[in-house]
């Protein structure tokens, strides 16, 4: 008979189960970190910067800091801000992918957002290797500064460094990640100071670029490009009346038109 102790020690396993052995840091090109482990992202394709349209400038910039950070040079933590469904996640995966396939080492971790505080034992792992890494924190924002000086001392001032083959890259649709309470200002002493705390997390990144609404014509173009790359046929008036009903001219707008001709069509992207 097997002794209660073996099978009560067998049940809490099942219940608790030991985390996984991290992953070779060295074997993919991109990885998951929910807090606890590192695991490899189960499928990394990210979208080509050439279909990328109307963020040229933005492309340039962050593929030269991330291609300095892959050669080993100093490079800065970057932020991404702007409105919804520009194309800031899909520039980050792509220009990480583009470096990739220039030969590069660099390899992208995207982090919850949700487990900032664990952020610092992703950075012991990572202090293990000297494979460079940026670290993706999507769709970042915070109701209080308050909440923000974990991140702050992170970037910048904490008792520990940060590996220097580790950078930052977040993107929001804040620019300055706090929202801006005008009522605080008003009430607080010296109004100055309140403003002041209110940008002091996003003046730490050495990076900083902005994404705006796309015009029409950049916005057909989108879906001219993502249309000619899949097969597709479109007409550039349904392209805006589906924007129109949307109420909104983005690259996700644009892409989940395609989707929707893609669907129409019969075919599979």
């Amino acid at each position: 008979m097997t002794d209660p102790l073996i099978r009560i020690a067998e049940a809490l396993e099942r219940l608790a189960p030991p985390p996984a052995p991290a992953a070779d840091l060295t074997a993919h090109p991109a990885y998951v970190w929910r807090g606890q482990a590192l695991t490899p992202a189960r499928a990394f394709a990210p979208t080509p910067l050439a279909l990328l349209q109307g963020v040229e400038k933005q492309r340039t910039a962050l593929l030269a800091n991330l291609e300095r950070l892959s050669a080993g040079h100093a490079a800065q933590d970057v932020l991404l801000w702007g409105a919804r469904g520009t194309g800031k996640s899909a520039l980050v995966k792509g220009a990480v992918a583009e470096v990739q396939a220039q030969g590069g080492r660099l390899a992208l971790v995207e982090a919850a957002t949700t487990h900032l505080e664990t952020l610092p034992d992703l950075f012991a792992l990572l202090a293990t290797t000297d494979r460079p890494f940026a670290i993706f924190l999507d769709d970042l924002g915070f109701d209080a500064a308050a909440d923000a000086r974990a991140l702050r001392s992170l970037l910048e001032g904490g008792a520990e460094a940060r590996p220097a083959h580790c950078r930052l890259l977040v993107t929001s649709n804040r620019r300055h990640l706090l929202p801006r309470d005008l009522e605080a200002q008003s009430s607080a002493i010296n109004p100055r100071d309140s403003i002041d705390d209110d940008l002091a997390l996003s003046d730490r990144f050495g990076l900083s670029l902005g994404f705006h609404v796309v015009d029409q014509d950049t916005y057909v173009a989108i879906v001219r490009g993502y249309a000619d790359a899949h097969g597709l046929q479109f007409e550039p008036e349904d392209a805006i009346q589906w924007a129109t009903r949307r109420g909104s001219r983005s690259g996700r707008v644009a892409w989940q038109y395609v989707v929707e001709l893609a669907g129409r069509q019969g075919k599979q992207l």
